[in-house]
């Protein structure tokens, strides 16, 4: 098959690009940056340069394509950043129906079957609903659990304070993801022959925020690390204080909410729950404690 992926050779599109050209597949890789030619051909694929918010730089990369992962890079530009997310998604939408592709995969994620109150998430609901409109195309809406590789943003509290923690109390239920999973995912969803719009959910584990603490913990040579609930406001602060802009702070601040009110899981976990990612907080935390 012909599959273009966007999200260039990340942590999901460097193991998806690698699962695919072994199987055989003819794979374009779209990436932002010219820098990522050599590294995506030397992966044994074609490199596509442009932005996922041009749609006719999109409709020439997706020409030919009988397949194509969607994804969009997070925090678009720091700011507005729903709306360049929704944006994308326009583009991204209008290319799809102009190259005629039948077959996508969008990664999004849990809590997207809220239009607010989910932080960042926002923008891929906007986009689920832009892909219903799409004729005669088959889509999967991917959507992951809370990414594992989210916690190594936590390393600097951990060193410098000696706790880890956020915005919801140390009970909560939070599916968490590998990226790994997630490729794995993705390429066995591009090879299927299916119809209509479907919704996939990929998780590799439900565990508790207090479990993450003993777990990366004891890896870590830290067995006593605790898990800190924070208020927003706290929350928000801490956020700034550590550099990132304020509206981004905002975002990951009422997405953490969400998990607190349990409305980002509810869905999965009251009408899905299957886990099936192979990678269990255990396995990540020797990952971990390799970065840490």
């Amino acid at each position: 098959m012909k599959i273009t992926i966007s999200g260039s050779l990340g942590n999901i599109g460097k193991p998806l690009t690698q699962k695919l050209i072994a199987s055989g597949h003819e794979v374009t890789v779209i990436s932002s940056s010219a820098d990522r030619v050599k590294m995506i051909e030397a992966a044994g694929a074609k490199a596509a340069i442009g932005s996922v918010s041009d749609a006719a730089f999109l409709q020439s990369a997706f020409e030919g394509a009988d397949a194509v992962f969607a994804m969009t890079p997070p925090n678009m530009g720091g700011v507005n950043i729903v709306t360049n997310t929704t944006d994308a998604g326009k583009a991204l939408a209008k290319a799809i129906a102009a190259a005629g592709v039948k077959r996508v995969v969008m990664l999004s994620s849990i809590g997207a079957d809220l239009p607010g109150g989910n932080g960042p998430i926002a923008g891929l609901h906007n986009i689920e609903k832009l892909y219903e409109s799409l004729e005669n195309v088959s889509v999967t809406y991917l959507r992951a659990g809370f990414f594992y590789t989210n916690l190594y943003h936590d390393v600097p509290m951990i060193k410098g304070a000696g706790i880890i923690g956020a915005n919801y109390p140390s009970n909560t239920t939070i599916p968490f993801v590998h990226p790994e999973d997630i490729a794995t995912a993705v390429s066995e969803e591009l090879l299927k022959t299916i119809t209509g719009k479907n919704i996939r959910y990929i998780v590799s584990d439900v565990r508790t925020p207090d479990e993450v603490a003993k777990t990366l913990g004891s890896a870590i040579g830290k067995p006593d690390l605790p898990w800190i609930e924070f208020t927003d406001v706290q929350s928000l602060d801490g956020m700034k204080q550590a550099g990132l802009p304020e509206e981004i702070a905002e975002l990951y601040t009422e997405m953490g909410s969400g998990f607190r009110n349990g409305k980002i899981a509810a869905h999965f976990l009251g009408d899905y729950s299957a886990v099936e990612g192979r990678t269990k907080l255990e396995d990540f935390a020797k990952e971990f404690a390799a970065k840490f």
